[in-house]
């Protein structure tokens, strides 16, 4: 992807359009934006975007950067694919394809071929389901009430009991490199160190093909037909490719790319627990459904729903055992915390979602999710049962069960009322609970007010706003001519680093580029999201040339009363010691001093 092609999509795209298809931002200015960071957990939005000079701040986590960075870092891509993704969704026509650099290149190829060999894999697995040995495969299939469609919507294939076929099949076609880093393969290390042959990973298994948000495939979940292997050892019932450059597992979503049109649509996604529970409910008609597979609900995945439910509202229907019933906990107190209205499906009998479906019927089970219970009301429950009774030593158990939960709900409001719905339910005092939420709230106001100190003046905001603009425009070039010939202005303020790095040189793409150090990066971000605050005020009414010119005069102002105080303290030493040629020479540089503070 050539510069000039980039330098034209970051041009012409709109970072807050961008940006807000993935996260929530409000207007706090002309031109910045505000909105909870989507790369660390906060209550309180420290997430900064500015139009006016295309980048992103988070002042919480110090994660920078322009459209392409953001999306970088939150689809998990490279350069060029991200500018690809940010052209796309700007309108802008892609041109062909070009690489900055050998390696940029390189590390598109490996992906690319890493996407090329898994749909090579995807077609052998799909083969193979049809062939002979896979007849276990398709009676365990046709018994979960697979049919041939869902078996075709969702490539659901066949790994052989072969440790080499898979492999002389595909490698006529990629190359060695390909073959070992897609995780489709193993080997055995040799004695003298070197890597063995290669041989099947996925072996006598029913492969689910795991794809990205554009359906592409980027890993397999393989479920095994039998318990033991041939010498009597345990076989683990699935397995997950492993973790590699396109393939994450707590980034990913499994049917996420099906489902993400209904989510949009109907406001809300289901999740569930596990591949087959996600294809019955898909199949049977029910299409914003998506699951976690087989790994703990993530943060990434969090922001996944994020992006495409946008009324962050999830129905959570995880399997019924005490592991499903805690990672259902878990997920909802995440989603929770994020602002997420989540409510929790309670199926009868303690069915999954796959066999209450098989069992009991679409219709019923379209009951079940439409009354879902809220997940407070879950949760109160679940303290109940837990710890039933009225006694004391119940009500302190059930209380430090659900205080954690109550301190996640971001709004203070919907907090007091669930402390008070708990309280009255479970017969604690509410006094008690409004007590420790209190405390709770107190600590996150001390760790917002920490982030949020702004030790830059007016004058010193208003200088680096102009610094930071075009070498060509008057207010950039007068208050860095005066900054080089007067440094003393500057000198023991505190954006005298960022200020002297801006003097010595025009701003890079993004100016937060130019600090010298983290602190001198939130100064500046601070003082360019300033830029907004001063709307309708009187800074709005004079241009921004005229703004320097006043700070500039305010600036070397201050620095001669400094210089001022300076002089009587030396003036006072040299006349102690008896100094009379250094009192001389003291005394008329303040005399002059005097006289340029009278003109000023």
């Amino acid at each position: 992807m050539s510069d000039n092609f980039s330098q034209l999509v970051k041009q012409q795209a709109d970072i807050v359009r961008i940006i807000g298809e993935y996260i929530k931002l409000r207007k706090t200015g002309a031109q910045n934006y505000t909105g909870l960071c989507p790369f660390h957990k906060e209550k309180t939005g420290s997430f900064s975007v500015n139009a006016t000079h295309g980048y992103f701040y988070c002042f919480g986590c110090h994660e920078k950067g322009d459209v392409f960075t953001f999306v970088m870092k939150l689809e998990n891509i490279s350069f060029p694919e991200a500018v690809r993704v940010v052209a796309q969704k700007a309108g802008i026509p892609l041109p062909k394809r070009e690489f900055s650099s050998p390696e940029e290149a390189r590390e598109a190829g490996v992906r690319r071929q890493l996407l090329d060999i898994h749909e090579a894999a995807t077609q052998y697995f799909e083969a193979a389901l049809k062939s002979p040995e896979a007849a276990r495969a398709r009676e365990y299939l046709t018994g979960r009430g697979v049919t041939p469609e869902t078996i075709q919507k969702f490539r659901i294939g066949y790994a052989p009991d072969d440790f080499n076929h898979m492999r002389n099949a595909l490698k006529p076609h990629f190359s060695e490199e390909t073959l070992r880093a897609s995780g489709l393969f193993k080997s055995k290390e040799q004695a003298d160190g070197s890597l063995g042959q290669l041989y099947a990973g996925f072996r006598k298994r029913i492969m689910f093909p795991i794809a990205n948000e554009q359906g592409r495939t980027i890993a397999f979940t393989g479920r095994a037909l039998d318990a033991k292997d041939e010498k009597g050892r345990d076989v683990a019932k699935y397995m997950n490719s492993p973790e590699g450059p396109i393939y994450t597992k707590g980034h990913v979503l499994f049917n996420l790319d099906k489902a993400r049109p209904e989510i949009r649509s109907l406001g809300f996604a289901l999740l569930v627990e596990g591949q087959m529970d996600c294809i019955s409910v898909f199949m049977a008609g029910i299409r914003n459904v998506v699951a976690t597979s087989g790994t703990a609900f993530t943060e990434a995945q969090v922001r996944l729903l994020s992006r495409f439910s946008p009324n962050k509202q999830v129905i959570l229907n995880f399997d019924p055992d005490t592991a499903g019933r805690t990672a259902a906990e878990k997920a909802g107190a995440m989603l929770i915390e994020e602002g997420f209205d989540v409510r929790i499906v309670l199926l009868d009998d303690g069915l999954d979602p796959d066999r209450y479906i098989r069992e009991r019927g679409l219709a019923t089970y379209t009951a079940a999710v439409r009354s879902a219970h809220r997940y407070m009301d879950y949760l109160i429950e679940r303290a109940r049962q837990e710890f039933p009774g009225r006694t004391a030593d119940a009500k302190v158990k059930a209380m430090n069960f659900l205080l954690p939960h109550i301190r996640k709900i971001p709004s203070p409001l919907q907090r007091d009322e669930f402390a008070a719905d708990a309280a009255q339910k479970l017969g604690i005092d509410s006094a008690i609970l409004r007590q420790e939420l209190r405390q709770a709230a107190q600590q996150r106001g001390e760790s917002v007010r920490s982030h949020s100190h702004d030790p830059a003046s007016e004058t010193e905001r208003i200088l680096l706003r102009a610094l930071v603009l075009p070498e060509s425009d008057p207010a950039r070039q007068l208050a860095a001519a005066q900054l080089a010939e007067h440094p003393e202005w500057y000198d023991g303020l505190p954006a005298s680093a960022v200020l002297e790095a801006l003097v010595l040189s025009p701003a890079p793409a993004n100016p937060l580029d130019a600090a010298p150090d983290q602190s001198s990066r939130v100064l500046l971000a601070r003082s360019l999201e300033h830029s907004d605050a001063t709307e309708g005020s009187i800074n709005q009414q004079i241009s921004l040339i005229e703004q320097v010119e006043h700070a500039l005069h305010t600036r070397e102002h201050r620095y001669l009363e400094r210089r001022q105080r300076e002089l009587r303290g030396l003036m006072s030493e040299a006349g102690r010691r008896g100094d009379d040629q250094m009192l001389l020479k003291l005394t008329e540089e303040k005399r002059e001093l005097d006289r340029r503070l009278r003109e000023h």
